[in-house]
């Protein structure tokens, strides 16, 4: 990579740069042509913009001097520069690409710093693989600064309350593991000392219950789970609510409506939130948001479903309400979220058929 290159697109906003560390090398420029798509730029591998040098247009290109941690990320992401009269260009694959929307500048910052603190010894294309993975995590992150930054109780309330020395990921694939050293205040005053702590990585994740609250039943899926079975647990098919994880740029709104069709079959038409929650806090990041989605169940709804693709093999189950509380009094649920679900909506049924019933 030449010392000099052009950014242009997503890869030239102020905060991918001051992400890659990157400073102006001069006033910005314009080249013809026009960018198209890149609403996953700096989230996937192939979310970059088109540059269709051919069509009517300017784009704002901003020189800069390639350094290190520039290099690093463009092999990650393996994005190659093009060549122009004007310059080496980077931040754009030639051609034109579908419009997909809005540039996720906060995320997409996110994710770039988070592939400069890893390990330079790791290989770029061992990172690329798990693109998804990272962005996923790195789009929780961004959630729980934004809806979980306040210093209120429980805890001390000090803003200042924790520190993160060091963050390390021993393991990563799928899932991942990061080894926090860290230091929080106490109770009683004054900090504690340093702590290690191992956290099981996964991004966030939504879980709904569909309810026909005209019949008053709900839908249940049952599926083979793998935590059950390392257990030893003679039963790893177990009713759960319909679940998934919520992908880079998804809403926990938009996933829930795309996992109820994926999952279930089941198109809703309306969500209401339940209580989110950390069901292992001290052991996982995983934080899931709850919902009571409003659906028809008629007789024969239930189907199995899935995504082959996943490795899904789901079979639903439409029980009623009553039935549904008579199972998590007699042990026959034992997925936490689920009983979460199931305990809300029977205490908040009658206020949610008032709400929901016309006029």
């Amino acid at each position: 990579m030449s010392a000099r290159l052009l950014l242009v697109g997503p890869l030239a906003d102020p905060a991918m740069m001051a992400a890659l560390g990157l400073e102006p090398a001069g006033a910005a420029i314009t080249l013809p042509g026009r960018l198209s798509g890149g609403a996953r730029a700096g989230i996937a591998r192939d979310g970059w913009p088109g540059w269709d040098r051919e069509a009517q247009g300017q784009v704002v290109a901003q020189p800069v001097e390639a350094s290190d941690g520039l290099r690093r990320y463009a092999e990650i992401m393996d994005l190659q520069p093009v060549q122009a009269p004007q310059g080496r260009v980077m931040g754009a694959v030639p051609g034109a690409r579908p419009e997909d929307g809005a540039f996720q500048r906060d995320l997409a910052a996110r994710v770039a710093a988070d592939l400069l603190a890893r390990d330079p010894d790791q290989p770029a294309e061992t990172i690329r693989a798990r693109l998804p993975m990272i962005a996923w995590w790195a789009a929780s992150r961004l959630r729980a600064a934004a809806e979980r930054g306040e210093a209120l109780p429980p805890g001390p309330r000090d803003q200042d309350r924790l520190r993160i020395e060091s963050r390390r990921e021993p393991y990563g694939q799928y899932f991942s593991v990061e080894s926090l050293r860290l230091t929080h205040r106490l109770h009683q005053g004054g900090w504690s000392e340093p702590l290690e702590r191992a956290v099981f990585v996964s991004g966030d994740a939504v879980v709904v219950l569909p309810w026909d609250p005209a019949r008053d039943r709900v839908l249940l899926v049952d599926q083979f789970r793998a935590g059950p079975a390392a257990r030893g647990d003679g039963q790893p098919w177990i009713y759960e609510p319909v679940a998934g994880r919520i992908d880079a740029g998804e809403t926990p709104e938009s996933t829930a409506l795309r996992e109820a069709v994926e999952e279930a079959g089941l198109t809703l038409s309306r969500l209401i939130p339940a209580p989110a929650f950390y069901p292992t806090p001290g052991i996982a990041a995983e934080f899931i948001y709850g919902f009571i989605g409003i659906a028809d169940l008629p007789d024969g709804v239930a189907t199995v479903t899935g995504l082959p693709s996943e490795g899904e093999d789901i079979r639903g189950q439409l029980v009623s309400r009553d039935e549904l509380m008579r199972m998590v009094l007699d042990g026959r649920i034992v997925s936490g979220p689920l009983m979460i679900l199931a305990l809300w909506l029977n205490r908040m049924a009658d206020e949610l058929k008032r709400g929901l019933a016309p006029g």
